[in-house]
């Protein structure tokens, strides 16, 4: 293993997948042979941020991003901001957002709709995904940010050296080694943190582990997103010998509210248009098998005539489209060793997910099973052709909606999101719904398919996350900040994980971070009023109105009107019917 010397360093920056030369605005920053005050492992939102605000702070920091895009998912087709609400957004996250209002304003940039205002106030919260990566470039570049990309960190022992309970460096893939004295995991996946010897947990904590409603198994409560009509799972139908189609689970999905080591479903945010001029009409993926596809074809017979997607305009003709119904963009069930997996383990799965997504779109353009109605609107739309030019028009990340989450000094929970409890050391607000989406996918004792894990449920307010979210233990690691994998129940992370949450809790550990650096005190021992003090005068948003938003108890019953095809029949005139 070799420190990091110029000559990689320029080499592994090289291009963008913008096709921004990034090498010409770092011929300022410091020699990347030194020990940084912050290195930040991951591009993303948070990361970018957190890299911003050190710089602001005039302390020294490199970003390390392990593929060739940055942004994250703000930059990957999510352009309609999960928001919740919008006044517990402050800070930098807020100001981010404010420029993607004043990149709007210019007249050059409505290529294929007139100009117009987008957003409400000073934000704009809806927008194309080369609006995002114009927007971070930009601040990148403004305060000389060094960043290295296709960067991998050796996932293993040999990833992370450590000098008693404090990180002294990370090691790529490349052998190169980037050292320094605090350290941010600004990844989805928490790599560093784990690698780090960080406590962490995957898949859904039973109810009784935190005293929580929402959590664990929940076949009956699930209610979003289901199949309404009786879907047979088995390839001829009616055999159980014939085998179960793609997509179905054979196993038992387990008994209500206990837990399991399943995550919610991944998808690509594509990016569609139905502007001719700028459309990429959806291909026959290579291999592509008709089977894979039978559960759609039997939904659609057994009475579905919704379209399965949810296609959020954005400006310029374009979309942020998401999974919508029972059977969609989710492939449910292909993920569950995505958080612990090995690259390869996890490129396999991204490639399953990206075959079985684009057949999907070919499908509901094309098939004849399909219905007419159907097919006809699905075929107005196409990949937009200006959008990730560089990856066949195709978004550059999965939607990692949940991996691995930290088990740190403070644990997230449902009663933190339903202001049950609040804590006194806030370092940002949430306020998004609590949502999980579907987690697998099993055979009813009816014998047919069905849909568990989707749960949306609201928090009725802005809640506080506490700094001890973004702390790893203190006799587990001293100088390590996570902004993303965040210490949290499944439940409560269906509501942090939200772009906006991720950039605020990025500019909080970059604060912290610099006044630990600046006074010599540890981050778990830095004064929190002191703390608060900085973060408000840096626009966080940290105060809590609990007299507007009081506490919002949790209904442990579903509400009756909540009926499920598949669990206990609903028949209408000797027929299955929808709920």
């Amino acid at each position: 293993m070799q420190k990091l010397n110029r000559r990689s360093f320029l080499k592994s920056t090289a291009i963008l997948s913008s096709g921004l030369i990034v090498p010409a605005y770092l011929k300022s920053c410091q020699s990347p042979e030194d020990r940084y005050d912050v290195v930040i492992y991951g591009a993303t939102s948070a990361g970018i941020i957190a890299a911003v605000k050190v710089a602001q702070m005039g302390l020294s920091c490199i970003l390390v991003e392990p593929s060739n895009h940055i942004g994250g998912l703000t930059t990957a087709g999510l352009g309609a901001t999960d928001l919740g609400y919008a006044d517990a957004i402050g800070g930098m996250s807020r100001g981010f957002y404010q420029r993607l209002r004043e990149y709007y304003k210019e007249e050059s940039i409505w290529k294929y709709e007139e100009p117009k205002i987008v957003g409400a106030n000073d934000t704009s919260w809806f927008f194309e995904p080369s609006a995002a990566m114009a927007v971070y470039q930009a601040m990148l570049q403004e305060h000389n940010i060094p960043l290295v990309i296709n960067e991998r960190l050796i996932l293993g022992s040999n990833g992370v050296k450590k000098r008693g309970g404090s990180i002294s460096s990370i090691i790529t893939e490349s052998g190169n080694v980037y050292e320094g004295k605090i350290f941010i995991d600004a990844t989805y996946e928490g790599d560093l943190m784990a690698m780090a010897g960080v406590s962490y947990h995957v898949g859904r904590e039973a109810n009784a582990v935190y005293g929580e409603t929402l959590n664990g198994i929940q076949k009956v409560r699930t209610h979003y997103h289901i199949i309404p009509g009786f879907v047979d799972p088995y390839v001829e139908p009616g055999n159980p010998r014939s085998g179960i189609l793609p997509g179905v689970s054979g196993e038992d999905p387990g008994k209500d509210f206990e837990g399991d080591d399943k995550i919610q479903a991944y998808c690509f945010r594509m990016c569609l248009t139905d502007v001719e001029a700028n459309k990429v009409p959806f291909e026959k993926p290579e291999g592509y098998e008709e089977l894979e596809y039978e559960l759609l074809f039997r939904n659609f017979e057994a009475g579905e005539n919704r379209i399965p997607w949810l296609p959020h305009m954005m400006p310029n003709r374009k979309t942020d489209t998401n999974n919508r119904w029972g059977i969609s963009t989710n492939k449910i069930g292909i993920n569950y060793g995505y958080p612990n997996g090995n690259y390869a383990e996890r490129a396999s799965i991204i490639a399953e997910q990206e075959h079985y997504q684009k057949g999907l779109m070919w499908t509901l353009a094309n098939h004849p099973r399909i219905p007419s109605e159907v097919r006809g609107e699905v075929s107005k739309w196409g990949l937009a052709m200006d959008e990730f030019t560089d990856n066949g028009h195709w978004p550059t990340n999965i939607y990692v909606r949940e991996a691995r989450r930290m088990v740190g000094e403070y644990v997230m929970t449902e009663q933190d999101c339903r202001r049950v409890k609040v804590s006194d050391q806030a370092i940002g607000m949430g306020s998004y719904t609590m949502d999980s989406h579907n987690v697998q996918r099993y055979i009813t004792p009816m014998g047919c398919v069905q849909n568990e894990g989707n749960i949306e449920e609201g928090t009725g307010g802005p809640y506080i996350i506490p700094y001890g979210c973004i702390l790893p233990k203190k006799n587990e690691c001293d100088n390590l900040l996570v902004t993303c994998a965040v210490s949290s129940s499944h439940i409560a992370y269906g509501s942090i994980r939200m772009e906006p949450v991720f950039m605020i809790l990025g500019q909080s550990a970059a604060i912290a971070a610099g006044m630990a650096l600046e006074t010599n005190t540890d981050l778990h021992d830095l004064p929190y009023p002191r703390l608060r003090e900085r973060l408000m005068a840096d626009g966080q948003r940290l105060e809590l109105d609990t007299d507007q938003f009081p506490a919002l108890p949790p209904d442990a019953e579903p509400p009756k009107e909540r009926r499920r095809i598949g669990d206990e029949p609903v028949i209408e005139n000797g027929c299955m019917v929808r709920p």
